[in-house]
């Protein structure tokens, strides 16, 4: 009977230490997240940092600037890695600003042949350039009932002595100031309206003149007036008389970040930018 007393006795003792072993094994504890263990990818989610965004800059036009603010939150809301930097501007300016070497991703201008200088120059690809908008030229008074202007109807009203100022952009640079010039040389009024003209850095300035009375009539886009509650249209300029308005956008050759900058060209033709554009007062010009 000794043996297998000494047999069960030594079967004790390890079936003891195999509790034991596993007593310990359940004391260790897993790595947790919200209170509950946590899966390999829920431990690895919670110690990633996240990464950093990439930035675009957007060099456009200043008359695209409320309708490209409200594009701009639409799409970050949708594309959290991506910010978009909007640097507005007259397309002239911001043409020199490219050639210069400013850094830019994207380029909206409110005139064909800026866009065309950087396609000519390599500096706008050529394969991602587009016309995206067309636009109206208006002449705008100021809304308060200046009795002054309450006779402008057409271009030749504007020679009258009631009108004593008229803003218009520096036609070298602003687009709209170079339409404006073309309608008014077209009506054989720009040199007797010489000595009353007001020039301005860009259209978004035009409005500004107009609105606090340094100014009784400008030239301006249609979607700037319309964003105006103190200045208003007194009539649209006939559009047979200057170059149709077309907004080219295009993407920056030295971008450092070409797909990005591709996808956000591409969301701007898309009809959700779009119709956000129209809102604005903007139209989209036929594809031939």
């Amino acid at each position: 009977m000794v043996k297998p007393m000494k047999s069960y006795a030594i079967l004790c003792v390890l079936l003891a230490l195999m509790l034991a072993l596993a007593g310990c094994g359940a004391e260790s504890k897993p790595d947790t997240v919200g209170g509950h263990a946590a899966s390999a990818s829920e431990s690895g989610a919670a110690s990633r940092e996240p990464g950093p965004k990439v930035e675009l800059t957007v060099s456009a036009a200043a008359s695209l600037t409320d309708a490209l603010k409200e594009i701009r939150q639409a799409y970050e809301s949708r594309h959290p890695d991506i910010k978009l930097n909007l640097n507005f501007g007259a397309s002239g300016a911001l043409q020199k600003q490219i050639e210069q070497g400013a850094p830019a991703d994207l380029f909206l201008s409110a005139s064909v042949q800026t866009m065309k200088a950087l396609v000519d120059k390599h500096l706008i690809d050529k394969e991602r350039q587009t016309d995206l908008l067309a636009n109206e030229l208006v002449v705008v008074v100021p809304a308060d009932g200046n009795p002054a202007v309450e006779g402008v109807q057409e271009l030749r009203d504007l020679a009258e002595d009631a009108v004593q100022n008229v803003a218009i952009g520096i036609p070298e640079s602003v687009p709209a100031g170079s339409y404006a010039k073309e309608a008014l040389e077209n009506a054989n009024l720009w040199e007797s309206l010489q000595s009353k003209t007001v020039q301005a850095k860009d259209v978004r300035q035009v409005l500004q003149y107009v609105e606090t009375g340094n100014a009784d009539a400008g030239f301006v886009y249609k979607t700037d007036a319309l964003t105006s509650g103190k200045a208003k249209i007194a009539f649209a300029v006939d559009p047979n008389l200057y170059t149709p308005i077309v907004y080219p956008a295009g993407v920056v050759k030295e971008t450092k970040h070409p797909r990005e900058a591709e996808d956000f060209y591409m969301y701007l033709q898309t009809k959700e930018a779009l119709d956000v554009f129209v809102q604005y007062g903007f139209s989209v010009p036929s594809k031939t």
